[in-house]
């Protein structure tokens, strides 16, 4: 069968919905946006006109967008290619949406579901042989205009031509990243994320105690390493220590009993009085973080002490030139242990993730380039490392060396990738060409 993409169907305009529709209006595809009423579809196009930044770029593209309820115009799907489902993140919301889209789409329709961790087979499992052989996860990184990663997780009766058409369309017309993942919890980008965030915090709680401040974390946890300059406290800040409590729930229900990311899906005692007490970060006007103004119009930015329990004002802090690369986790002291601890522990995981979450190291790295910001993948920070010291640092502290690193050492040789990146280690332990992204 040949598929092509001209025409999109979303379905639901919140903040993914509208941003996918934006995207695709913007890019020239004929778009229909379902909501549960019309008054919900005229504010979401709003929104894509007006929000900040609007969805779309050229206000003329709206000509592009038909709008509708679901309830009384989800039959028009049937003259849709791709019908993009973007509902709340609602399990059994999701299951009914598809009973009610299968009997009116037309054969050779492509089915996505945006979602960013519940699996496709939860949510198709007893549906048609059709739907499950044309259906996909779609997770696209919000916001959607902005962020270039998206996760494509097909089903395991997923038909290879329905990958390959939505790959082809959102990678070229839409301009996107895609990477391919599998249908495993929280897929690529949220699995080594939410690792690194939950598992960041449980381990700073450590460096605390041990007289390390919440800045120096931050400080460290950010440029130094490769990361955002939010660090680890603001980031969580930036997502909502809400959020970040689904996330854990999420992966305490789903993560395989053998995980190691299992004895962090909670918070430690002081970031869970914080959630209590509704202190969640911005969203809430302070989290780790506040901004106050002052009467003379001046700002001041204060930390929320972990320790004491209480505001004080936020320190400026400068690493010194030891503690400014990734090699600080080669370091001694607290600041180089916190780092091994933080960012180690997380390359870690990441090598044990393959080929679970993803066939390859290439898809693992461009996921955390393109979704979270990172300066590099954790395999080309490994490279970067070189992996046989990171080897050496395990075996000294008695741990076990996870899996792509042991494919590595094995086949005898020194790098994840070689030739300017232009080939890659497998897991077969031989390098293949790097695809083009």
């Amino acid at each position: 069968m040949t598929r092509k993409i001209q025409s999109v169907a979303v379905l639901g305009a919140g903040t993914m919905g509208t941003g996918i529709a934006g995207l695709c209006a913007e890019r020239d595809c004929q778009v229909l946006l379902l909501d549960v009423t019309m008054d919900a579809a005229e504010k979401a196009l709003e929104r894509i006109i007006s929000g900040r930044p609007p969805a779309l770029d050229s206000i003329e593209k709206k000509i592009n967008i038909t709008l509708g309820t679901l309830s009384n115009d989800l039959d028009k799907i049937a003259d849709c290619d791709w019908i993009c489902e973007a509902v709340i993140e609602d399990l059994q919301t999701k299951r009914d949406l598809m009973e009610r889209v299968e009997p009116l789409r037309r054969d050779g329709s492509v089915v996505s579901t945006n979602t960013s961790g519940i699996p496709l087979r939860d949510i198709t499992e007893g549906m048609t042989t059709r739907l499950r052989q044309d259906i996909v996860v779609t997770h696209f990184f919000n916001p959607v205009k902005i962020m270039r990663l998206l996760e494509i997780v097909p089903g395991e009766d997923t038909k290879p031509d329905v990958i390959q058409t939505l790959t082809d369309f959102c990678g070229g017309q839409l301009g996107k990243g895609v990477v391919h993942a599998k249908d495993t919890v929280n897929f690529i980008g949220n699995r080594i994320g939410c690792f690194w965030m939950l598992m960041g915090l449980h381990k700073a709680k450590e460096a605390l105690e041990a007289g390390l401040s919440m800045e120096q974390i931050d400080a460290l946890m950010s440029g130094p390493v490769g990361l955002p300059p939010t660090g680890l406290y603001g980031l969580i800040d930036l997502i909502g220590l809400d959020i970040m409590d689904f996330v854990g729930t999420n992966l305490d229900v789903n993560l395989p009993t053998y995980d190691s990311g299992r004895a962090y899906t909670t918070f430690p005692a002081a970031e869970q009085a914080m959630l209590e007490c509704g202190q969640l970060g911005r969203k809430s006007g302070g989290g780790f973080y506040r901004m106050l103004k002052l009467e003379d119009g001046s700002k001041k930015k204060e930390t929320f002490d972990l320790i004491a329990g209480d505001w004080r004002d936020a320190a400026v802090v400068e690493l010194d030139d030891a503690h400014m690369t990734l090699d600080a986790m080669f370091e001694e002291d607290a600041l180089g242990k916190l780092c091994w601890d933080i960012m180690g522990g997380t390359l870690i995981y990441a090598a044990n993730l393959v080929p679970d979450i993803s066939d390859d190291v290439v898809n693992i790295d461009r996921a955390m380039r393109w979704g979270f910001a990172w300066n590099q993948g954790p395999f080309e920070m490994l490279d970067a490392l070189g992996p046989n010291c990171v080897i050496e640092k395990i075996r000294s502290e008695g741990g076990q060396v996870p899996k792509m690193l042991k494919i590595l050492e094995q086949a005898g040789v020194t790098q994840f990738y070689k030739n300017n990146r232009t080939e890659y280690l497998g897991i077969d332990g031989a390098y293949h060409s790097t695809p083009t992204d």
